[in-house]
Formats: C-alpha cells, sequence, structure tokens
C-alpha cells in the first residue's frame, strides 16, 4: 500500500480497509455527475477491483475525498471516480489527489493515464494532463442507459 502526507497533515492511503464506502457512495450517488443514482453495490464492487485513493483530514481522520483507478499496474490506467467533498473545496485537494496519482503510478512504469471530465480541466492540466491528442483514435461503447439530469426546476 502506498500513502503520502501533505504538508497541512492530509494524508492520502490506498488502503481500501480505510475508506468509508458509505460516504463514497452517497457522494458519488447524489452530487457526481457522472455516477447520479448510482448504487451501493455498484460502487463497492468498482472500488474492489480498482486500486483506491482516499484522502484522510487531520485530526479525526475523516475521509474528505476518493478516486479510483483502473489499472494492469504495468502500461495503462484510467483515473475515475474524483470527488473532493465539498466543504473541503478550493484547498488544492484535488490537484494534490491527481498529482499523487500520477506520480504513484509512474512508480510503476505505468506511462499512459486516461481521464474524463465536463468541469476540471484545470485542475487536471496543473499536474500535466493534456487533452488527446488524435480524439478520432478512441472509441467507446457505452452502454449506460440515459441520465436525467437533476436540476431542482420542475
Amino acid at each position: 500500500m502506498f500513502s503520502l502526507t501533505r504538508t497541512d497533515g492530509h494524508l492520502l492511503s490506498t488502503d481500501p480497509a480505510r475508506l468509508d464506502l458509505d460516504l463514497v457512495h452517497l457522494w458519488l450517488s447524489t452530487d457526481a455527475y457522472w455516477a447520479l443514482g448510482r448504487d451501493r453495490e455498484t460502487v463497492a464492487r468498482a472500488f474492489a477491483g480498482s486500486l483506491p485513493f482516499g484522502v484522510y483530514r487531520p485530526g479525526d481522520g475523516r475521509q474528505v475525498a476518493v478516486a479510483r483507478v483502473v489499472t494492469d499496474g504495468a502500461s495503462f490506467a484510467w483515473l475515475c471516480d474524483v470527488y473532493v467533498d465539498r466543504a473541503s473545496r478550493g484547498s488544492g485537494l484535488g490537484g494534490w489527489l491527481a498529482g499523487a496519482v500520477r506520480d504513484h503510478l509512474a512508480e510503476l512504469g505505468v506511462r499512459r493515464i486516461l481521464l474524463c471530465t465536463n468541469d476540471a480541466h484545470q485542475v487536471y492540466a496543473r499536474v500535466g494532463f493534456t487533452p488527446l491528442d488524435v480524439p478520432e483514435r478512441w472509441m467507446q461503447l457505452d452502454q449506460r442507459p440515459p441520465v436525467t439530469p437533476v436540476t431542482g426546476k420542475e
């Protein structure tokens, strides 16, 4: 397992036993546009089959951020389910988390990391991520059902 402590005392750990999966499920299923409505079992299975990164607050150790990496541990990784608790945003935790993931994967020899974001391009750009240079080479098979965005309006 990998761990890292930020100068302000926040602890990053890949220990899956430390994850508060109930909290992660709450964050993802109610506040993350890409995972709205995701059920608890799916969250648990996804994290069980991935490399988890949790960030924990100094003092009480409460989890304040999470990321999940799907990887072969050798040449490729997909960074996903990156979430910082709303109360902890604005302190640079997201960028620190993304940079720590990048650095840890580099130590494993992973040279290509992909991610997808609607709104956090600048966070990832600060730690070296760039748009795909040849997006027409990439393809996907997306079999998710359509999701109706929650707007709060009737």
